[in-house]
C-alpha cells in the first residue's frame, strides 16, 4: 500500500545514448538532472538509467543516481521500473527506488522502498513523484 509522499522533482534529460543490444531488444542510456524536494529538503538529482525495449513494446529500466541537498547532505539511489512509450514519444515509468544516505533528515529513506512515477515528455522534460511503500 502506498504511504506518505516522500518527494517530487522536475528536470531535463541531458544525454541519450544508444547501447549494444546484446541479444535483447533495443537499449538506450539516458542521463538527467532534476530539482525538487525530498522530505521537505530541497535537492538536485543527477541520474542515469538504461532502458531495454521488450518484445511487447514495453520498457524495462534500471538506474542509479546521486541526490545533493541544499543543506549539504547527500544520498545515492538505485531503482528499477517498467515503462510505456506514448505516441508522441513521451515515456511513463513506474517502479521502485532505494536510497542510501547518512544525512539525518533523510535517514528514514534508508529503510523504505520508494515507489515512483517518472514521466518524460517528448521534449525531454522530466517529472517524478515518490511515495513510501508500506
Amino acid at each position: 500500500m502506498l504511504g506518505d509522499k516522500l518527494g517530487e522533482e522536475m528536470g531535463k534529460v541531458t544525454v541519450r545514448r544508444v547501447l549494444s543490444c546484446q541479444g535483447a531488444g533495443p537499449m538506450m542510456e539516458t542521463s538527467f538532472q532534476a530539482e525538487g524536494s525530498i522530505l521537505g529538503v530541497g535537492h538536485r538529482t543527477t541520474g542515469t538509467y538504461t532502458s531495454t525495449m521488450r518484445a511487447d513494446g514495453s520498457l524495462f529500466g534500471s538506474g542509479q543516481g546521486v541526490v545533493m541537498n541544499v543543506e549539504g547532505g547527500a544520498a545515492s539511489w538505485t531503482g528499477q521500473g517498467v515503462g510505456l512509450i506514448g505516441k508522441d514519444g513521451s515515456v511513463k515509468y513506474r517502479g521502485a527506488i532505494f536510497y542510501q544516505t547518512a544525512f539525518p533528515k533523510w535517514a528514514r529513506l534508508n529503510g523504505v522502498a520508494a515507489m515512483f512515477e517518472y514521466d518524460v515528455d517528448s521534449q525531454g522534460n522530466t517529472k517524478a513523484q515518490m511515495w513510501e511503500w508500506k
